[in-house]
């Protein structure tokens, strides 16, 4: 459908012509169940002014029909007033009201209003995820998150079900001799078309409630609902996701000084879900993995905590006030990702947030900044499409780093402080970057203007190197931090000013690396000296960003890295020996770092790792440096090298333990590389490998399934009956990926069909399939190239670009070998993608950019396995 693609400028235009007061939206979800009706009623009336009466304006609607549209009492000509996903509004009054009744359409991908029946019992589940612009999808509106209204909706539905929305429920009423009903909610404050949201289905579901006595002496009550799927209410655990909740509201209603604005507080865990969670008001929504139908790990569950607090921080910064634009994502996405790290870390039981933060989030946010399609913080967005993909490592983790920088910089009481005026002064409207700078301008009494353009307004990572002298006594003669800082546009140096910690650590009595001191400093420039270290004693290791309170990639010099390549286990401080790993890993894809050394590191590293959540991180990691930056040559000796050590390990662990858990798991994912593998996976499957204290799960199954339908040591058979015995979501994506993980070039084939020439599958699925597909050698996979790159702009123009996204990116064919005396460059793929660009100048630039990026990322796997030739 046409005009889907909104641009910023035109958004402006509506924006100064309009003011939104209210919508009252009913759907009508009766005929949900039955899988042939593909859309549903949609009725939507919106109450709006124009400053300029006369003047025309649009609505949005991707639709599948508009029966009537009704302005200021008027039905209006379909055939004029309807063009594509728009509806055209001549004649304005000062004061209108507009009806549009239309059918909107069910999805599977994601977008919109989203429909799955479950396998395990047959019965329908709907939820809504619109950000950024999908609200469109199931009623008409005015989709821009400046244009902000009260929202009102009415939901016909099965009258078994639970229906939920923003607002309270305030009225229920059978309908259809009580077969249906329909259920009525309170109208919502001011807020964003794209944070509205409607749930319906035979969700379970509990409750419970929050108070807090506020300094006026009122109580603010706050109920509190959760919901996941009637399949899965059995492992369901509602208590700890409420003790999160309750300690969230507790801390952050300290912390920001106002009450949470929005009544209810509902989260809903859906099926298929294409993000971690949305922040819609009163109804939070998440992906139902964080529901552990198997063993979950410690890290599993902080990290669902860090989600539950991330989404709550949105009711403050994103819900109450809001971006003008999506150039401003960041105003939400950077300070819900500090904010929802600082929260696991103030409020709950969870030690290892900022751990988890350094070893995870900045790492996506290292990878995502050394692209070419890297964009500042506050990101030039010109249309709605561009937005879409700005949902990135820069706006969420570059920009959250960048935060616990300036808290660093301005101290934290002045942060809030300034947090909580932003509140005060913005509550229910929409900002841009200036209206923040200016509370922190007032709080910090500091002109916030040069930190914004060397933070906000530029692009790439810094790297800080340290250079040292020391005398034959091992005393420092010099010091100097170097900051490479290159534009990756202009290539010209940018140095950042950084607030960090340089951390001295030496082996104390019991053999472990301690910290001894830590010099505070500010780096500027591209040299700067550090006059403190001066006459003293070389310490074994030198760690520059120390507790990681700035945004830089960093290196060691020689005598630190040395010590660390042997002993980097034995620093004893969680937080520093995350920051060493997350640099090494750095120098590994840099091309500083062998592959097989890295390996090797890891090999003496993990089986003495204590946190969940670094181990896996290791253990991923080592898997990729063998995959993509080893040199083919050398990465079966490498598989079988890190296959024992986990093979190992996996015996040694302690019965019942994360870690026994995290190796069996890491066994299973080494396992799809290596036929070697497939004796101790199957007898973990048939519970004869003798590892007291595991236990195979649903969830550990699958993985070794899949490792060995990849390399052709089961059966389809097989498979079928395990997803008999698992007839349910996660088994049936688990079926899906391992069938289509044969070496087979039958089965290949089909999957690719499915994949890139069909539109049959969901949202869920059709990753599935793609990861199956993506787990085969060269000789099934390479023959798909061609194909892959004539078939680009017909998958972008025939999916909705989520679907589209999942196709291009996961089928590029990245996963390629370096040959001796040829340029990285002139590999074939690279050569490929190079001519699409060429060829497509005129290609949606979202396209263009997953091309750009995974051209990018071969590329780099290239240089880094020719230089290990």
């Amino acid at each position: 459908m046409p005009n889907q693609n909104l641009s910023r400028d035109e958004a402006a235009l509506r924006s100064r012509l309009l003011s939104v007061t209210s919508y009252d939206v009913h759907l009508d979800l009766g005929n949900a169940e039955d899988p042939d009706a593909e859309g549903f009623r949609s009725r939507s009336t919106i109450a709006f002014s124009c400053s300029e009466p006369g003047a025309a304006t649009f609505l949005d609607f991707i639709h599948g029909g508009v029966s009537s549209v009704v302005l200021n009492g008027k039905e209006l000509d379909l055939s004029e007033a309807l063009e594509g996903s728009r509806i055209h509004l001549p004649a304005l009054q000062p004061q209108n009201t507009v009806t549009v009744d239309g059918t909107a359409l069910y999805s599977r991908s994601g977008e919109g209003l989203h429909r799955f029946r479950d396998p395990a019992d047959g019965r329908t589940y709907l939820y809504t995820q619109y950000e950024p612009a999908d609200a469109r999808r199931v009623f008409a509106d005015f989709e821009q998150p400046d244009l902000k209204a009260s929202f009102g909706f009415t939901v016909t539905a099965p009258a078994g079900w639970q229906v939920a929305s923003n607002g309270v429920e305030t009225a229920r009423t059978e309908l259809d001799g009580g077969s249906l009903a329909r259920w009525e909610f309170a109208p919502t404050q001011r807020i964003s078309t794209y944070i509205t949201t409607v749930l319906a289905g035979p969700y379970h579901r509990a409750e419970d409630e929050w108070f807090l006595r506020l300094d006026d002496g009122t109580d603010l009550h706050v109920p509190l609902a959760a919901y996941c799927r009637a399949s899965l209410a059995e492992h369901f655990d509602p208590e700890n996701i409420f003790a999160v909740t309750k300690r969230g509201l507790d801390y952050f209603h300290r912390l920001f000084a106002y009450p949470y604005p929005f009544g209810k507080y509902d989260q809903a865990f859906v099926p298929e879900y294409n993000l971690g969670a949305m922040e819609n008001p009163g109804l939070v929504t998440f992906t139902e993995s964080y529901v552990f139908r198997s063993r979950a790990t410690e890290a599993q569950y902080e990290a669902r905590a860090n989600t539950i607090l991330h989404e709550m921080a949105h009711m403050w910064f994103g819900d109450l006030v809001t971006m003008k634009w999506w150039d401003d994502l960041w105003l939400k996405e950077s300070f819900a990702d500090y904010m929802g790290a600082l929260a696991v870390d103030r409020a709950t039981d969870f030690t290892n947030s900022w751990v988890s933060f350094a070893n995870r989030r900045k790492a996506w946010a290292y990878v995502q900044d050394q692209l070419p399609t890297t964009h500042p913080i506050v990101a030039d967005i010109p249309n709605l499409e561009a937005a879409k993909q700005n949902f990135d490592g820069i706006t969420y983790a570059k920009g959250a780093s960048v935060l616990k920088q300036l808290v660093a910089y301005v101290g934290f009481e002045t942060f809030i402080e300034a947090a909580r005026a932003y509140f005060r002064e913005h509550a229910f409207g929409n900002t841009t970057l200036d209206d923040l700078l200016a509370a922190l301008a007032d709080a910090s009494g500091r002109d916030m203007g040069l930190w914004a353009r060397q933070w906000l307004q530029t692009a790439g990572v810094p790297v800080l190197v340290p250079e040292t002298e020391t005398d034959d006594d091992g005393a420092y003669t010099s010091v100097v931090i170097r900051q490479n800082a290159p534009d990756p546009v202009s290539g010209e140096q940018v140095p950042r000013p950084h607030r960090l910690r340089i951390g001295l650590y030496d082996f104390d009595g019991a053999g472990f690396l301690a910290r001894t001191d830590t010099v505070e400093l500010d780096v500027a420039g591209t040299r700067t000296e550090v006059p403190e270290l001066i006459g003293r004693k070389r310490p074994a290791v030198l760690l520059l960003n120390d507790e990681d309170l700035t945004y830089a990639k960093i290196r060691f010099d020689p005598a630190s890295l040395a010590v660390l390549v042997e002993s980097l286990h034995l620093l004893a401080d969680p937080l520093a020996r995350a920051i060493a790993l997350s640099a090494l890993w750095n120098s590994v894809r840099d091309g500083v770092l062998s592959a097989r050394d890295y390996v090797h590191l890891v090999q003496r590293v993990a089986p003495h790792e204590t946190g969940a959540g670094v181990l896996n991180v290791l253990l991923d990691n080592a898997r990729s440096a063998i995959e993509y930056y080893a040199p083919a040559s050398r990465r079966e000796e490498l598989r079988r090298e890190f296959g024992a050590c986990i093979t190992e390990q996996l015996r040694a662990a302690p019965a019942g333990s994360d870690r026994q858990v995290i190796w069996a798991r890491a066994a299973a994912a080494a396992g799809q590389r290596s036929a070697g593998s497939a004796e101790l996976l199957r007898s973990l499957l048939e519970g004869s490998a003798g590892i007291s204290g595991l236990t195979v799960d649903t969830d550990l199954r699958w993985r070794l399934w899949v490792a060995l339908a990849a390399t052709g040591s089961a059966t389809r058979a097989e498979l079928d009956a395990e997803l008999e015995r698992d007839n349910t979501a996660s088994g049936r994506v688990g079926h899906t990926t391992a069938a289509a993980a044969f070496p087979d070039p039958a089965v290949k084939d089909a999957a690719w069909q499915a994949a890139v020439h069909s539109n049959g599958l969901s949202n869920e699925l059709l990753s599935a399939t793609i990861t199956g597909f993506g787990l085969g050698s060269h000789e099934l996979l390479d023959g798909y190239i061609p194909d892959y790159f004539a078939s680009l702009t017909g998958v972008w123009s025939s999916r909705s670009i989520e679907l589209a996204s999942r196709v291009v990116g996961g089928l590029y064919p990245g996963g390629q070998d370096a040959a001796p005396g040829t340029a990285p460059a002139d590999h074939p793929v690279v050569q490929k993608s190079v001519e699409w660009l060429e060829q497509h100048p005129d290609a949606p630039g979202a396209l263009r950019r997953i091309i750009i990026e995974q051209q990018d990322q071969l590329l780099r796997s290239l240089r880094v396995q020719a230089a290990g030739l």
